[in-house]
């Protein structure tokens, strides 16, 4: 039959059906050129050095963990990694320079328990939490109340029975304001119900070299940080502040078993990007930190720094940020604490 015979198409539906093969078409290209670019860029990544900013001052405890997996990653990947110490304001000043980095992988924080309490301390945050990208939690320890060797108080109620009988003259130092030891202190204060002066430094470090020279009756800090000097006999740690004794440790009593029941708290420590880092850098991020975590040097020095390793999810951190936020804030308020 001829071709005349036979009804064709109207016209708009040739085009409809032209366009829409076109659109699938275009639709298929863009999704595999976009997927290839992820791939690729994750098989490239990472193709130059990658800073690590410590917001604490070399020496303490997040120094000590970003140098640790800091030494296994650069085995994995080939590149170098640099550690930058910019300490300050509780960890304001490296946070606000992380998020002013570009997200490509290339500058990340490691952080400790005051990123997510900083809000409360700090009246005018130059970033919020949406400003970061959530990467892993790495690790928690407890913290420890410490006292100079030569210090007369040989147990915790030596030392509660001194501040209540001279109130606000004993001080404490810490490693600034809304950091985990600062807060185990105002936790003490609030649970004991006794009246001792706070003293922020710039780092768990600074802290401990003031109060092996006397300048201080008292530190809290973290166990990493303070380990090496328990061991050598400068300081003796009064108690741990989680509610069970560090393996690390275990001769130390708790703060809760010695007469302050319900005293519990720690630090924790994690790692974040800039906010708009590719999912698939991210997630290799994770995994790396994760592989490096279980790395049997990191893994031993972990042990006798008395950290318990984690490796959580991206998206876990993140919740995990926020809940933390949320769980101190009425802790925070109750104990007085204000902003700077």
């Amino acid at each position: 039959m001829s071709s005349h015979g036979q009804a064709g198409p109207p016209w708009r539906e040739v085009v409809r059906a032209t366009l829409k093969r076109g659109a699938v078409l275009i639709g298929t290209l863009i999704g595999v050129t976009l997927s290839g670019a992820a791939a690729g860029a994750e098989s490239t990544y990472p193709s130059a050095p990658v800073h690590i900013l410590v917001p604490y001052p070399p020496g303490g405890a997040v120094d000590i963990i970003a140098r640790t997996l800091g030494d296994e990653l650069s085995r994995q990947w080939s590149q170098a990694i640099v550690v930058e110490n910019r300490p300050g304001a509780g960890g304001m000043i490296a946070s606000q320079a992380l998020v002013k980095a570009a997200p490509d992988g290339y500058t990340l924080i490691l952080v400790a328990s005051g990123h997510a309490l900083n809000p409360y301390f700090y009246s005018k945050l130059p970033y919020g939490f949406d400003d970061f990208t959530p990467i892993t939690l790495l690790a928690s320890s407890p913290n420890i109340l410490l006292v100079p060797a030569n210090s007369p108080f040989r147990a915790l109620a030596d030392m509660l029975a001194a501040a209540r009988a001279k109130p606000g003259e004993l001080s404490y130092g810490h490693a600034g304001n809304g950091t985990s030891p600062h807060l185990a202190g105002e936790l003490l204060k609030a649970l004991a119900k006794v009246d001792i002066a706070a003293v922020p430094y710039k780092g768990g470090a600074p802290s401990l070299t003031d109060l092996i020279g006397g300048h201080i009756a008292m530190a809290f800090n973290n166990i990493p940080e303070s380990i090496a000097q328990i061991r050598a006999g400068t300081v003796r740690a009064l108690g741990v502040t989680t509610a069970a004794r560090s393996a690390v440790l275990p001769e130390v009593p708790t703060i809760a078993e010695q007469g302050v029941p319900g005293y519990d708290t720690g630090v924790w420590w994690g790692v974040l990007a800039p906010a708009g880092l590719p999912a698939d850098i991210r997630d290799r991020l994770a995994r790396d930190f994760r592989a490096a975590l279980n790395a049997p040097a990191a893994k031993a020095r972990f042990l006798e720094l008395g950290a318990a390793p984690i490796g959580s999810a991206p998206a876990e951190f993140g919740v995990f940020i926020r809940t933390e936020y949320e769980r101190w804030g009425p802790i925070i308020k109750a104990a007085g604490i204000k902003p700077e």
